[in-house]
């Protein structure tokens, strides 16, 4: 348990790290996957494995398990988290939701994909990761998220997206759009997309309303945490 709580802890960095790496993205095109490699590549302090932008799993759990609690119809329940990065997201579904699930990471950077990989398989001293449930399953691919073409279209129940809009949008909205037309793609009629942010309502509900013909959209406030409100924007099929 101790090392399952070490994989799942936010990284809190201190305040003048933090101003490092955000001066490291200022003024950058985040659509740029050499960024992002050499980002994931840096030094984690504390020891602690995984880099969570907004918040990680600890906080999004009380959102996350009730919904695929919810869902029990399609067993096992599969998850897709585009832009997974090296957040705990995609590990803390696996490792402690209590309903088999199929969760599938996916990142443009390999070095984020080798990373999570080395996690899973317990690599680098860190104890193996143990699912929550015998039937679940964790998996990382490196992939495009505005083009998931190695992905069947409506195959996920769940699509997590927490923080790629925001970065793929520094470089145009329609690259956003095609993001979450992907998303869209691949997610079951009967789906939900969630999209975590803390972009404010104004900005981003207009935005999603216009590119998900067909689909609900709503939104639900998360935190504060850490003193920062963030926002969960789902978009919904038929239930």
């Amino acid at each position: 348990m101790a090392a399952l709580r070490r994989t799942l802890q936010v990284a809190t960095l201190a305040a003048g790290t933090r101003r490092a790496l955000a001066g490291s993205l200022a003024g950058s095109c985040l659509a740029d996957r050499c960024l992002w490699d050499k980002l994931h590549a840096q030094p984690r302090p504390g020891r602690v494995p995984t880099f969570d932008w907004f918040f990680g799993f600890e906080e999004a759990q009380g959102l996350l398990l009730p919904l695929l609690q919810g869902a029990q119809a399609a067993r096992p329940l599969r998850v897709l988290d585009v832009g997974c990065g090296t957040s705990s997201l995609s590990v803390g579904l696996y490792a402690k939701c209590p309903h088999p699930v199929d969760v599938l990471g996916v990142d443009f950077s390999p070095v984020a994909v080798a990373h999570m990989n080395n996690i899973l398989e317990g690599g680098q001293g860190q104890t193996p990761l143990c699912p929550g449930h015998p039937a679940s399953r964790l998996r990382f691919m490196q992939a495009d998220a505005q083009n998931l073409e190695p992905v069947a279209s409506g195959s996920f129940q769940l699509v997590l997206d927490k923080g790629t809009w925001d970065a793929v949008a520094r470089g145009g909205l329609p690259g956003a759009y095609q993001l979450l037309s992907e998303c869209l793609r691949v997610l079951s009629p009967q789906g939900t997309l969630i999209q975590f942010s803390d972009e404010d309502p104004d900005v981003r509900l207009p935005c999603l309303e216009q590119g998900s013909p067909g689909w609900s959209v709503t939104v639900q406030e998360m935190g504060p945490f850490r003193g920062i409100t963030y926002f969960a924007y789902l978009v919904q099929g038929s239930h």
